[in-house]
């Protein structure tokens, strides 16, 4: 609306200076400037909302302005204005002010006439009403008054007729029932207030000059079985009675649907159940008590008023609270507020108000009589149904201190049962006149309740109905006058009265306009019934402060007007919700534990990219290349994809937003499931091949031989493959998203009125678990096939692959920590920081382990010793065979058999200079001694014995040299 109000005004904003003609100082080029509403007053913009009055400063030419009052007020001046074409507004030399107004009921007098001098309808400050009335009438009171302020200088006069003696009236007799016990009593103070209202109309000379009205009553005890027996008493037994007056809803109903068959006309004073608007149901009905579907108004105004969305209700089992909550039900949904609980009762109340409890029902509109309302109450107080959690909505009419009403149906004590009432809220019919301005009886509101206390026998606190009072003694003026336009005491017909019969329905039909068209002002504040019989009046708002009610507002429903005095106090210190109040709370990571990981997760990269680099820095050497160091450098990068998922794992609301996790969803899944694929599948790939080459030795010996690499990263290629494509059409056909899982509400520590609605972030699909399945199958069998491979090829020695004993003690490491993890983290999942902790730690970890067995060995060979010390000595130092070869055996043996053969000649050189040294010796020894003569026994000469210690000397060098 804003919006549409610039475009039309922009031609002006946008016309240029001068344009148009010469400007006046009156004129301007955007409109009419805004004008300040009067005191006391408002100013109506057409079409526009009270914000976009205050978003602009100047109105458009030709747009019209209303001028409006609050209260009692009167415009005086120019209502309309219209914006010219030179910036200004139409009759602007005189001033529109609010001005306060007489009552206008002095402008009418019945019986008489009003003349009004010094001003005009409405009668303003300054006005003077002169009084005349008919003939065989005369005044009682002034005849003149003069307005001053908005108030008459004098009380309103009236015509009384000259009347006629009073042994020469005619009776006219009154059926009433009035309840003096049951569920509401209110016959003890309404019963009083008739008879006060009789004994004042009766002395009246100009209302029913010619009759006296007389009662005749019963105690119905509140009770429809009780009422049915007086109202036959009431009805079959003389005299005639021309009018009924009954008391309770309950026995109203019963009362007006028979007195339909009698011709009688029904007025109750103390009947509130909407069920008696219904015309067609109860065509002669009227009564004082407006509908108590006249607080529903109130009730959602302050529901309205106080952000109140959910309410629940909890009623006594009777047709006129069933059929007021049923039209409560009705405007709340109108106005958008929902009944959450409706909880009913015949007697016994223990188990609603326990249901209410169990609900977590705050806002709590109960609807029973005050007998019910102690029962309730004591159910509250054990079931601790109140505080500053809790506001009850009661009905206003119960008695000022019915809680502290003894009560043996109960077994709670005044001081438990004050306790559970305090702070509860009622709404009431302003049944006292507020003002305080003199009546048609000619008494002020406050000198009917101070005559009506005298009268009682008991405190007016104590006494049932004192509240109801007012409406009951109005209803026998209502009657009164009712009647005296009937029979012509105002001079307008000719019916005699006693002339009444039940089957006389003209006679009922007159009195019925009459009451139909009653307009007058009572002790209770202005009387006039509606279209269905029901009287209008203002609601009383009152809040239970300290044991006391206190009032605390007036709420006006034909103006949906709120008036508010601010004294409302709360328990709590401020009106509390409406339901507990749940707080979604996201349990979020750990960010100690993240940062932790995420930096041994960053020192993993910084380890693999120093890894990869080894490797392709030092490819050219033979020991490396012999250790296949394209699918080393394959493992990683996989070991650093798979570092690199722990910083998409730990992400959550905390650093992202919610449109964007579902990337982060796709990140994890896309870079664990690479990285597994390239560093698993690497190091799987070589323990496999290893494994088909070299475990039937006479079918492979052509393959050991030539063992082609293309074959190797065909087959890695083929695994990444196939998880690509696997990934691809999961994100295809069912992508991740953000899901929330949701826990038990917690209370908190402190004493406030919330609750903690734990929640968490997950990726998750629609078919997560099938999906997981698949994976999980996968991966498992890869993972128990690479262990059974692992341990089949443990003795294998490949000259092609030259570190496969490193590459099965990593896939050792990697499938155990991976088939442990992944059900331990599907169990956690609820638990975020466990089971971030186990998947991100086993991913370091595995990768860590992967990258220290696979690559440090080299680094440390290359670096510390070189690829060409002896196999022995790289064994001892290194503490571990997985660097082994034929080709180094081959070349170790060949240089120990050139040092052996060096041995060997200079043995041989040594002993054939021994040889010659032992021939030399014979020689000299065979010079020295001749022959021998041969041995008579025919033996060969025997020479002389060699020396002992020589031979044993020479045998030992001997030995040695060949040691």
């Amino acid at each position: 609306m804003l919006l549409l109000l610039l475009l039309v005004l922009s031609p002006l904003f946008l016309r240029p200076p001068g344009a148009g003609g010469a400007q006046t100082p009156n004129a301007t080029s955007e409109g009419c400037q805004i004008i300040h509403p009067p005191w006391e007053g408002g100013i109506r913009y057409r079409g526009l909302t009270r914000d976009q009055v205050k978003a602009i400063n100047f109105l458009p030419v030709d747009y019209e302005i209303e001028y409006v009052c609050r209260g009692e007020r009167e415009v005086v001046g120019p209502k309309v204005r219209k914006c010219l074409a030179n910036g200004s507004w139409t009759d602007m030399d005189t001033p529109s002010r609010c001005v306060r107004i007489c009552s206008k009921s002095y402008l009418t007098l019945e019986n008489g006439k009003v003349f009004l001098t010094g001003g005009d309808l409405p009668a303003l400050d300054g006005a003077r009403v002169d009084f005349r009335c008919d003939p065989d009438f005369h005044l009682v009171g002034s005849s003149r008054s003069i307005c001053s302020q908005g108030q008459w200088s004098t009380p309103k006069p009236h015509c009384q007729v000259n009347r006629t003696p009073h042994s020469e009236r005619r009776a006219v007799y009154i059926g009433a029932l009035f309840p003096m016990s049951g569920g509401w009593p209110g016959g003890q103070a309404c019963q009083p207030a008739v008879e006060m209202a009789l004994e004042d109309v009766n002395s009246r000379r100009d209302i029913l000059p010619d009759y006296e009205l007389k009662l005749i009553h019963h105690d119905s005890k509140c009770d429809p079985g009780q009422a049915t027996k007086y109202l036959y008493e009431l009805l079959y037994n003389d005299p005639i009675k021309i009018i009924l007056m009954p008391g309770c809803s309950s026995v109203s109903t019963l009362v007006a649907e028979a007195a339909r068959m009698w011709n009688l006309i029904v007025l109750s004073y103390g009947s509130s159940s909407p069920a008696l608007s219904n015309r067609q149901r109860f065509p002669t009905f009227f009564r004082t008590h407006p509908s108590a579907t006249l607080h529903n108004p109130t009730r959602v105004k302050l529901f309205e008023k106080w952000g109140w969305k959910k309410i629940a209700t909890i009623q006594q089992t009777t047709e006129v609270f069933t059929s007021t909550l049923d039209d409560l039900e009705e405007r709340v949904k109108e106005a958008g507020i929902e009944i959450t609980f409706r909880q009913s009762f015949f007697s016994d109340p223990a188990v609603p108000v326990k249901n209410l409890k169990r609900q977590d029902a705050r806002i709590i509109v109960g609807l029973f009589y005050e007998t019910e309302a102690r029962k309730v109450f004591c159910e509250v107080y054990k079931e601790r149904l109140f505080g500053k959690k809790y506001v009850w909505f009661l009905i206003g009419w119960y008695a000022d201190n019915w809680f502290k009403i003894y009560d043996p149906s109960i077994n709670c004590t005044v001081d438990e049962m004050t306790e559970a009432v305090e702070g509860h809220i009622t709404t009431e019919i302003v049944m006292l006149n507020p003002a305080n301005t003199r009546s048609i009886s000619n008494m002020t509101s406050q000198e009917f309740v101070e005559k009506l206390t005298k009268r009682l026998k008991r405190h007016p606190e104590e006494t049932g109905g004192f509240q109801e009072a007012p409406l009951a003694y109005d209803a026998i003026w209502a009657l009164a006058l009712a009647l005296n336009k009937t029979s012509g005491g105002g001079g307008r017909s000719g019916v005699r009265l006693e002339d009444f019969n039940y089957n006389n329905q003209t006679i009922t039909d007159q009195i019925y306009r009459a009451m139909n068209s009653s307009s007058f002002e009572g002790v209770s504040g202005h009387v006039v019934f509606d279209a269905s019989g029901s009287r209008m009046a203002w609601t009383l708002i009152e809040q239970l402060q300290g044991g006391s009610y206190k009032k605390i507002g007036y709420y006006d429903s034909t103006k949906d007007d709120l008036s508010w005095s601010k004294t409302d106090k709360w328990i709590g210190g401020s009106p509390p919700a409406d339901q507990t109040l749940v707080i979604k709370t996201f349990r979020f990571l750990s960010q100690k534990l993240f940062i932790s990981v995420s930096v041994l997760s960053s020192l993993g990269i910084v380890l693999a990219v120093v890894c990869l680099s080894f490797n392709i820095y030092n490819s050219h050497v033979r020991y490396i290349q012999n250790s296949q160091p394209n699918l080393n450098n394959l493992t990683a990068v996989g070991c650093s994809l798979a570092l690199a998922a722990v910083f998409p794992l730990g992400l959550d609301g905390y650093h992202i937003g919610r449109n964007q996790f579902p990337f982060v969803c796709q990140a994890r899944l896309w870079l664990l499931g690479l990285g597994f694929s390239l560093g698993y599948g690497s190091m799987f790939t070589k323990i496999w091949w290893v494994h088909t080459v070299f475990t039937k030795k006479e079918e492979k010996k052509e393959w050991r031989k030539t063992l082609e690499p293309w074959k190797l990263y065909a087959t890695v290629g083929l695994l990444v493959g196939m998880d690509v494509l696997t990934l691809a059409i999961w994100q295809i056909v069912d992508p991740l998203h953000r899901t929330i899982e949701t826990f038990a509400k917690e209370e908190p520590k402190e004493d406030i009125d919330v609750s903690i609605l734990p929640q968490l972030e997950h990726c998750s699909s629609r078919k997560m678990n099938t999906w997981l399945g698949i994976f999980y199958g996968y991966k498992g069998l890869l993972l128990l096939l690479g262990i059974f491979l692992a341990y089949e090829t443990k003795s294998v020695s490949t000259e092609k692959i030259n570190d496969h004993r490193a590459v099965g003690m990593a896939i050792y490491n990697v499938a155990v920590l991976c088939l442990i993890t992944a059900p331990v983290t599907m169990i956690l999942s609820s638990q975020q920081d466990a089971a971030f902790a186990f998947a991100s730690l086993a991913i370091v970890f595995s990768s860590y382990i992967t990258l220290v067995v696979l690559f440090v060995p080299k680094m440390r060979r290359l670096i510390t010793r070189g690829e060409w010390q002896s196999e022995a000595q790289d064994t001892m130092k290194t503490g571990s065979s997985t660097n082994n070869n034929e080709e180094e055996k081959s070349r170790l043996l060949e240089k120990e058999n050139r040092e052996l053969e060096k041995i060997i000649a200079e043995k041989e050189e040594r002993v054939s200079e021994l040889r010659h040294q032992l021939q030399s010796r014979q020689q000299l020894r065979s010079r020295r001694h001749p022959p021998t003569p041969p041995d008579p026994s025919g033996g060969l000469p025997r020479g002389p014995p060699e020396p002992p210690d020589r031979l044993s000397c020479d045998g030992s060098r001997v030995h040695l040299l060949y040691k």
